[in-house]
């Protein structure tokens, strides 16, 4: 693994990559969640190394190794930023190479953004419990947005690291992670995902690239149907739904990941042919 770092917007964000031993036959970027960052995903960015795949997991701002007020934004476009320098550096070091998007949870939702404004830079989406909806009533939301105007640094949503993993290694590792540890998210960030979903809700017929969506039917951190509603509208005619019974927030974490981790290589795979 190697560690580095760039200039988003300003801000100084941490990037680690992973390389396979000969070369390359595509790239993947990975965008992290809330309550996570780049590191936590080196099982599954080495697994992609293994089989071929160039690597790069980036730490949004104030997240992980990443400069930035903790937790914070005001714009998931900032995010978004983030992702794409990130994916200009993997494209700088593997001209040619396909790049796969790779985002999980409220990281789909940055990448399903980025997919808006950015079609032609990415060869596939993959959405892993795409936070497109979550567990919350719909009036909550609109008050935690009027909040954010008010108290944008008021914490206001904790998740619970159990409802990530059934695996309790994976779970003691995950709530002694120094980069994530007490973390709650401010007003302002969880207003600007929701006000992020709500643009997604108008223009998933837009998202034309392939797309892969990969949800457990047992998350509580996110909602199984909010990843059945983007398969349904969104406008790629090479797309496809994964449900896994039984799994919870964090596939590429949880119990069976080996499994989840097999389709992806394997749809990823399917379109380098």
């Amino acid at each position: 693994m190697i560690e580095e770092d760039f200039s988003s917007r300003g801000v100084r964000i941490h990037l680690r990559s992973w390389m396979p031993q000969s070369d390359a036959r595509a790239v993947v970027v990975i965008c992290h969640g809330v309550n996570s960052h780049g590191g936590q995903h080196a099982w599954t960015a080495g697994q992609f190394a293994d089989r071929g795949f160039a690597v790069f997991a980036l730490d949004l701002r104030g997240r992980g190794k990443s400069e930035g007020e903790r937790f914070f934004v005001e714009d998931v476009a900032d995010y978004v930023a983030d992702v794409a320098g990130a994916i200009g550096i993997a494209k700088s070091r593997h001209p040619g190479l396909p790049v796969y998007l790779l985002g999980h949870s409220a990281g789909g939702v940055v990448s399903c953004t980025y997919a808006l404004d950015h079609q032609d830079e990415i060869a596939g989406l993959i959405c892993e419990s795409f936070a497109y909806q979550v567990p919350a009533p719909g009036f909550v939301l609109s008050a935690i947005k009027g909040l954010s105007h008010i108290a944008p640094r008021l914490g206001v949503l904790t998740l619970h690291m159990k409802d990530f993993t059934r695996d309790p290694v994976a779970l003691a590792a995950l709530e002694a992670d120094p980069l994530t540890k007490g973390e709650v998210q401010p007003a302002a960030t969880v207003a600007a995902l929701v006000r992020a979903d709500e643009r997604l809700h108008d223009s998933f017929a837009s998202i034309t690239l392939p797309v892969l969506i990969l949800h457990g039917t047992a998350d509580k951190a996110t909602v199984c149907r909010g990843s059945e509603y983007f398969h349904a509208h969104a406008g790629s005619a090479d797309k496809t739904l994964k449900l896994y019974q039984d799994h919870v927030h964090d596939l590429l974490a949880d119990i069976g990941k080996e499994g989840v981790l097999a389709d992806i290589v394997g749809w990823i795979e399917a379109r380098l042919k």
